[in-house]
């Protein structure tokens, strides 16, 4: 598949988007870009959601993981499941009781102001990193096969990228995502089928063949619980695993915003608990696709692809599809996938970014109503650039899979909005609110400095994702220590 046949898919691809986008954004209005006028279909918000879950990082960077962690990440994904349910019966319905545009409000009305803009930042922070590790991950594969042929600058395929999300949201914001999430969710499925049946194909084996296969039998390990100082130990995963999703999802701005455009907390909940089960059938779907990758690999001596020098193992999934000899089905479905998985998050986060901003931040609800469209579509174009900043400056700092840097991230970032919700949600204690900045800044500190420590320093044990519900339980008892006496009333 040459550059110029891949240019032409992406701009068909972007073109339907777009008429999506024209008929969800007549209105223009800012309750539209919100809330969609809380008027969604819960199970287009579920399929939806599937897609941006998974994105461009697990589309790419999980079967690339396959290799050094074999099936090891679904520990951590039946650990996001039972985060799922937490979402759904105890965080949803607090949302909805307080009818908010922005999530952190709660905390705003629990503690106070101090808090609010904790969690905000919190919240910003993480989801500008979240969303520069996917935009990131597109914006290689892109530079990889497409723009280096024709002596593109990876900054400018940055820019590129991130101004086709702008084009489409910045008038229907969360109202389009929610359908162009179930379109892009759907070519993603379509992708990943199509791969493993022609990649099966070539090898000449049925899908029995596959699993029945001694090559499967080097990378089909699920449970690690040999050792528990190392990183990947089922507990720790599994832990993890399910207070990352209470934070990326249930205490994230981005997700919760499409669920809260659900038409009540009901149908919020079916979609939640629908979406995870799906979720959890396709991420293992997508573990099997990638032993299938290294098995085809090795099979046909195909090389880890290089970046900048260096063996880049998120590369594996497009190097095969695209230049493999697989055939033209195979690579277009990629694409199509691809930009699927990739956008389907981006474009979610730009709009949450820009609703947390406007909400969080400018007080737009109180600002005239005159002025109201203006600020949201300036901030639109902010969080935009901001967004091109963070994805260029990854190119230079981030060396490892992305996934794993992407739970790393969320690891440090996510750690005081678990204390702050848990606090409030689990307690009746006021806090000195004012204090509240310093126990999330020495909360993050201390997780990262023991996050920095040598393993043969402390016996050999190595740090894993249980750093996020560690920084968590650092948060809540900082937070108990500036509590006051004066219960909360509910």
């Amino acid at each position: 598949m040459t550059p110029t046949h891949i240019l032409l898919l992406i701009g068909g691809y972007f073109l339907v988007l777009l008429l999506i986008s024209y008929f969800t954004g007549k209105n223009d209005s800012n309750i539209d870009f919100f809330k969609a006028g809380k008027s969604s279909p819960w199970y287009l918000v579920a399929f939806g959601m599937v897609g941006a879950s998974l994105s461009g990082v697990t589309f790419i960077s999980v079967p690339g993981w396959v290799e050094a962690s074999e099936f090891s990440y679904m520990q951590v994904v039946l650990g996001y499941f039972l985060g799922y349910l937490v979402t759904a019966y105890v965080l949803l319905p607090i949302y909805y009781k307080q009818n908010v545009t922005s999530i952190y409000e709660y905390l705003d009305e629990r503690f106070g102001w101090m808090s609010y803009k904790v969690g905000a930042v919190s919240f910003f922070i993480s989801r500008v990193l979240g969303a520069a590790f996917r935009l990131f991950l597109v914006a290689i594969v892109l530079q990889q096969f497409v723009f280096d042929a024709w002596g593109v600058p990876f900054e400018l395929t940055v820019v590129l990228s991130i101004l086709l999300i702008w084009v489409y949201t910045f008038r229907g914001g969360i109202k389009t995502i929610v359908w162009t999430d179930t379109l892009q969710t759907l070519f993603m499925l379509i992708s990943v089928g199509l791969s493993i049946y022609f990649i099966l194909g070539k090898l000449d084996w049925t899908f029995s063949d596959f699993l029945a296969s001694e090559e499967f039998q080097q990378y089909n390990r699920v449970i690690f619980a040999d050792n528990f100082f190392e990183k990947q130990h089922l507990l720790k995963s599994f832990f993890g695993g399910m207070f990352v999703t209470i934070c990326m999802t249930g205490l994230d701005q981005d997700m919760m915003q499409k669920n809260l455009t659900c038409k009540s907390l009901k149908d919020a909940q079916k979609n939640m608990v629908s979406f995870s089960v799906v979720l959890v059938i396709v991420t293992f779907v997508f573990m099997l696709l990638g032993a299938l990758l290294y098995i085809y690999a090795d099979r046909y001596d195909i090389a880890m692809p290089l970046m900048d020098g260096e063996p880049k193992s998120d590369l594996l999934f497009p190097e095969i599809a695209l230049n493999s000899g697989l055939g033209m089905t195979v690579a277009i479905t990629f694409m199509l996938g691809l930009i699927a998985a990739a956008y389907s998050s981006a474009d979610s986060a730009l709009t949450s970014l820009t609703t947390s901003f406007c909400v969080d931040f400018l007080g737009i609800e109180k600002k005239p109503e005159a002025n109201r469209k203006r600020l949201r579509k300036t901030t639109h174009v902010g969080m935009s650039v901001m967004l091109i900043i963070v994805v260029i400056i990854f190119k230079y700092v981030l060396n490892s899979n992305v996934i794993d840097g992407l739970l790393t991230v969320a690891s440090y970032t996510y750690g005081p909005l678990l204390g702050l919700f848990t606090f409030g949600i689990f307690t009746k204690h006021q806090l000195k609110d004012k204090y509240v900045w310093i126990v999330a800044l020495l909360s993050v500190s201390i997780v990262l400095w023991l996050g920095k420590i040598p393993a043969e320093n402390i016996g050999g044990y190595v740090f894993g994702y249980e750093l996020l519900p560690l920084n968590g339980l650092l948060t809540f008892f900082g937070l108990w220590l500036i509590r006051q006496k004066k219960p909360h009333i509910a």
